[in-house]
């Protein structure tokens, strides 16, 4: 029994936050909307938010934001971001992400969104991780 449910969780696709740390760090989730990925490259310094739609492509939009809500509940908006060359794909850089990561630190869900779509994160799991992130990115911008 124990074996058929290992099989079962390997087989399974995961959606678990995951940080990543190297010469590029990373953080990603994955739902059955979306997937998120966001980066921070300390020899630029820049980070990059990444937001792939499963379903549909992102429409072209003047403003992108994304709201953080349950616990330090806060809304972020740009109209610096741009779509990938099939619209699945919508990118943000900057070389400060602090407000994004305490919304993905402190919250339970984020929503990301434009004035016609969104898509939404659940944030259990991503403290710890968002943490990780964090310390991979802390010497290059201290």
């Amino acid at each position: 029994m124990r074996t058929l449910l290992f099989a079962l969780t390997l087989a399974a696709p995961a959606h678990a936050w995951e940080a990543t740390v190297g010469e590029i760090c990373t953080l990603s989730h994955d739902t059955e909307a979306a997937h998120i990925f966001l980066t921070f490259d300390p020899a630029k310094p820049l980070y990059t938010l990444a937001i792939t739609r499963k379903d549909t492509a992102w429409t072209p939009a003047q403003w992108f934001a994304m709201r953080f809500e349950g616990g330090q509940e806060i809304t972020i908006s740009t109209q610096y971001h741009r779509l990938s060359d099939d619209n699945k794909t919508l990118n943000v850089a900057n070389s400060g992400f602090g407000n994004v990561l305490n919304g993905l630190f402190f919250n339970t869900t984020a929503l990301a969104f434009t004035q016609d779509q969104r898509v939404s994160f659940p944030l259990n799991g991503a403290a710890p991780e968002v943490q990780k992130f964090r310390d991979c990115a802390a010497p290059a911008v201290s």
